[in-house]
């Protein structure tokens, strides 16, 4: 099945609950009775996608803090930063989580977990359009 992709507009650091939006263009680009495997990529390097809690908001909240505290912005070693405070760290925040995600779909329905959603953890200050590929594979 062909790809689609979708756009994701940010306005700072965060993490950004985008369960809906996948859940929106699968809807709108397969068919609703198969079942296979959904592979989410992210064609960035500031940013992240995870799996995590998304019924109680401070939960997302708590991994921001948890980022901004393994990679801050005041290290004395850092080099790269043509394009601001935030450029290194946004990159070692990266690396801590992933460019893709697996997720088991069933009857067209994602498989998730009754507390997960999907995030996309954006790690720049700046807004930014953010592009995240869908691959389908039907079993």
């Amino acid at each position: 099945m062909e790809p689609k992709s979708i756009s994701i507009s940010t306005s700072g650091e965060r993490f950004y609950a985008i369960s809906k939006e996948i859940e929106k263009a699968m809807s709108e680009t397969w068919k609703s009775s198969t079942s296979g495997v959904l592979t989410l990529f992210i064609q960035h390097t500031s940013c992240a996608l995870t799996i995590n809690e998304s019924f109680d908001p401070s939960a997302a909240r708590d991994m921001e803090s948890f980022l901004k505290h393994l990679a801050p912005r005041n290290l004395g070693f850092i080099e790269h930063d043509a394009e601001g405070p935030d450029d290194s760290p946004s990159h070692m925040k990266s690396i801590l989580l992933q460019t893709s995600l697996q997720i088991p779909v069933d009857q067209g329905k994602m498989m998730l977990g009754t507390w997960q959603g999907i995030y996309l953890c954006e790690f720049r200050d700046s807004p930014k359009t953010r592009r995240v590929i869908l691959k389908y594979q039907a079993d």
